[in-house]
C-alpha cells in the first residue's frame, strides 16, 4: 500500500504544481496541516477518503484526478 501512497503524493504534487499552487496554499485552503500536506506528497502516510476531498476541493479537480488509474494500480501489485 506504500506504492498506492506514493503514487497518490505524486499526483497531489503535479496537479497542485499545474496550478501554481504551494504548500502553503493548498494547506489553508484545505484545511489540512501544510506540514501534512508535505507527507502526503511525498508517499508517507495513508490518507482517509474525506482528506481526498478536501484536497480536491481545494484544488478545483475531481477527487479522481487524484487517484492513481486502475492500470498503475495493477501495476504497483506486480512488483
Amino acid at each position: 500500500m506504500q506504492d498506492l501512497a506514493s503514487e497518490f503524493g505524486i499526483k497531489l504534487r503535479e496537479t497542485r504544481e499545474l496550478r501554481g499552487i504551494s504548500q502553503d496554499d493548498l494547506a489553508l485552503q484545505s484545511g489540512i496541516d501544510r506540514s501534512y500536506v508535505g507527507r502526503i506528497e511525498r508517499g508517507e502516510v495513508n490518507i482517509s477518503l474525506e482528506k481526498v476531498y478536501m484536497l480536491s476541493s481545494a484544488l478545483r479537480c475531481s477527487p479522481c484526478k487524484l487517484l492513481p488509474h486502475v492500470m498503475d494500480i495493477n501495476a504497483l501489485g506486480a512488483r
